[in-house]
């Protein structure tokens, strides 16, 4: 279903008891709210949760911004190199809001938020800005942004800033097949036809590569969320791969040291993905971090 949320038409997909504690899924770059695993959330409804989802603005079937062109990221990416102001279409800051006026939507007072990489980005601004809004927040495989940590490998990083050749079905699906492996977990490798299955699903649902793109540069424009970090009360969680080859495990550490009462579940194998042999371990740290809250 839609809802209108921030002044955006928001695509959301709610289930489980109207009355039971509310966790929020906030999905990464590019990613649609089909990015959460059905199996992870049907963990989170058997642990009594309410589970909404939602596609971030510029992504799977929620409102684009098509209208403000796209952006070069050659040129973006220099001046991010050479430390000069990025100017991007919308915030990180924006898309928090977006979250909120969902939450606003459903008529749901206080959440859970749950975010994946850029969602975990989103997290934060959400439980520094909103806080009475904010039960618990548990951060998966994200980021500060801050400088003086690790970035990406070089495999890692040229990856996500690959294009496919052209817009052919196959071509997208073998590009993101290949994307998906150079970033997931090394331990954890889905079948190769459960993975295709997925990527066919989700490029058939929707594919906005300019989306990605504009997302992208709110990544870069937001720069370092160190300040915004000490001013995170709610009972934190942070969920992070040791084998991240995409956003390093040592950014997940510094999360901790820095997010008051932070606990810390590091996962040796883990890489930029949500494998199904985690998603237990992944939906009970969300149900316990959630717990301390209560």
């Amino acid at each position: 279903m839609k809802v209108r949320a921030n002044g955006l038409m928001l695509e959301v997909d709610d289930q489980g008891p109207r009355d039971a504690p509310v966790v929020l899924l906030v999905m990464g770059l590019g990613m649609q709210l089909t990015g959460w695993p059905d199996e992870l959330v049907g963990l989170l409804l058997a642990q009594g949760f309410r589970v909404v989802r939602f596609d971030n603005r510029d992504a799977g079937l929620s409102e684009g911004f098509d209208h403000v062109g796209v952006p070069s990221i050659p040129l973006n990416a220099l001046r991010h190199f050479l430390r000069l102001p990025i100017r991007s279409p919308y915030a990180l800051k924006d898309m928090a809001a977006d979250a909120v006026g969902v939450l606003d939507a459903l008529g749901v007072a206080r959440a859970h938020i749950v975010g994946a990489s850029l969602g975990g980005m989103v997290c934060q601004h959400i439980a520094a800005t909103y806080p009475g809004r904010v039960a618990s927040v548990a951060l998966i495989m994200t980021t500060s942004g801050s400088r003086r940590l690790p970035g990406p490998t070089m495999a890692a990083r040229r990856a996500l800033l690959s294009q496919p050749a052209d817009r052919e079905p196959e071509t997208l699906v073998s590009h993101s097949i290949s994307v998906f492996t150079a970033i997931g977990s090394p331990h954890y490798r889905p079948a190769p036809a459960e993975l295709r299955a997925r990527v066919v699903a989700s490029i058939q649902r929707a594919s906005r590569p300019q989306g990605a793109a504009r997302q992208l540069l709110a990544v870069a424009a937001d720069g370092d969320r160190t300040p915004l970090l000490a001013r995170i009360r709610a009972p934190t969680q942070v969920i992070h791969g040791v084998a991240d080859p995409l956003v390093p495990v040592a950014n997940g550490r510094d999360l901790v040291r820095r997010i008051p009462g932070a606990l810390g579940d590091f996962i040796d194998g883990m890489g930029h993905d949500l494998p199904q042999q985690l998603l237990a371990r992944i939906s009970q740290g969300i149900a316990a971090n959630a717990r301390r809250a209560t």
